[in-house]
């Protein structure tokens, strides 16, 4: 599978998915609307089947490329910030809520989600879903790689000064937990938010297999079964796991 993510306005993916030669393109948290938007969060926001997914699942279809996309979502009388699977047919395969808010920011407009590991296959590949600040909790990480999980997608809205989870804690989640990992920032300002790209596609080595800067791009690179499998084999972490150890983690 080719993996491409998009940084920049979402207005520019169409263009992004056509000219990558990708399998699957991810954009960034929030990037159907903004992040710091305050109130129009609730005013913007749709559900799982709404207007949005329809056009974004109509240029899947159309392109024959897999997307995933980060949106609020309405359900009832509650607001999640959430990312969205569709596969190259244009079906709706899986969507994921954030279950780890970030912040006054994210505590005043949303309602964290309560499933933690959200899956579905793209490609033949295992795509799992968390968003931003989920990817700092190593556990909910490793809960995906023992679930399977094969190529982690985190659409992220993260910004400066904190360019050091981009830049290392995504690639040592990538290596403690032996998946791929793509991870799509935003790269603009909000407020007084200045958003940092640096972007990435991390192999399960710990090896960053492209890297964007701090303005708009789209990177891509390829995630295979045989380069995690050889990779598992070499790093033995999951394998060597002691989780009687372990159990005062959730006490």
């Amino acid at each position: 599978m080719r993996v491409a993510i998009h940084q920049g306005p979402l207005d520019e993916v169409p263009r992004t998915v056509a000219e990558t030669g990708a399998d699957l393109v991810v954009t960034a948290e929030m990037s159907t609307t903004g992040y710091h938007i305050g109130a129009r969060t609730h005013e913007l926001a749709e559900p799982a089947d709404g207007p949005t997914a329809a056009r974004l699942s109509a240029l899947a279809k159309e392109t024959g490329v897999a997307l995933a996309y980060g949106y609020p979502e309405t359900d009832g009388e509650h607001v999640y910030n959430s990312v969205q699977l569709i596969d190259a047919g244009g079906r709706r395969l899986a969507n994921y809520r954030k279950t780890h808010l970030f912040g006054a920011l994210d505590k005043a407009w949303f309602t964290p989600g309560d499933e933690a590991v959200v899956q579905a296959d793209v490609g033949g590949v295992r795509v799992g879903l968390l968003i931003c600040y989920d990817v700092e909790f190593p556990e909910l990480v490793r809960a995906h790689a023992l679930a399977g999980t094969e190529l982690l997608v985190v659409p992220t809205a993260l910004m400066s000064p904190y360019e050091l989870v981009a830049d290392t804690l995504v690639p040592a989640r990538a290596y403690e937990s032996q998946l791929f990992v793509a991870y799509a920032n935003r790269c603009d300002t909000e407020r007084e938010l200045v958003y940092c790209g640096r972007s990435c596609v991390v192999a399960p080595t710990g090896e960053v297999l492209a890297r964007a800067g701090a303005g708009p791009e789209v990177i891509a690179a390829d995630v295979t079964r045989d380069a995690l499998v050889a990779s598992r084999a070499e790093n033995t972490h999951l394998a060597d796991r002691r989780p009687d150890l372990y159990r005062g983690i959730t006490a």
